[in-house]
């Protein structure tokens, strides 16, 4: 019998760094949520995979390069103790080219389900839109919508400490 993990998948701006209503990815504007790195520590105690699934436009529109990215995902690393097992990102815009990568798409859950060996039923999404739970949904993973509240979702919480909470049913 094949063994199958469990995961939490994170959307990140606005989950794990401060959302600043543009895009974020000079590493000196990338901030660390407050109770991130407390919340990530005790969800992998409890076995979880943590993965982060991250729309990243702003490479198709040609304002910052994947090099960027990664350069953010390193402080995130860091800040986090280096508990993420995995950092996937899509590069595209739908105004510039489309990809199965991009949430709604589940394409970058689909890669780390078949990776990492994941039984979906056993995994969560920790997302701050719509389209985060949508990607998710497509591959049977429950979501948790953090922040401001969209029309009748839930579980909504307010950030990641609280759906910490739900998942490990606290």
């Amino acid at each position: 019998m094949i063994t199958k993990n469990k995961a939490v998948f994170l959307d990140r701006d606005g989950v794990l760094n401060q959302e600043m209503g543009t895009y974020v990815w000079q590493p000196e504007q990338f901030h660390i949520l407050p109770g991130v790195p407390e919340s990530l520590a005790r969800l992998k105690a409890a076995g979880y995979l943590l993965i982060v699934v991250t729309n990243q436009a702003g490479i198709a529109k040609k304002l910052y390069t994947a090099a960027d990215v990664r350069a953010c995902h390193a402080k995130l690393q860091s800040a986090c103790g280096g508990l993420i097992d995995a950092l996937y990102f899509a590069d595209a815009h739908p105004s510039v080219s489309e990809s199965i990568l991009r949430k709604p798409n589940s394409g970058m859950l689909e890669k780390a389900i078949a990776r990492f060996r994941l039984d979906a039923a056993q995994c969560w999404l920790v997302g701050d839109r719509l389209r985060d739970m949508e990607a998710g949904a497509a591959v049977g993973v429950r979501g948790i919508l953090v922040g401001e509240e969209e029309a009748g979702f839930a579980p909504h919480v307010a950030d990641l400490r609280a759906a910490t909470a739900v998942i490990l049913g606290q």
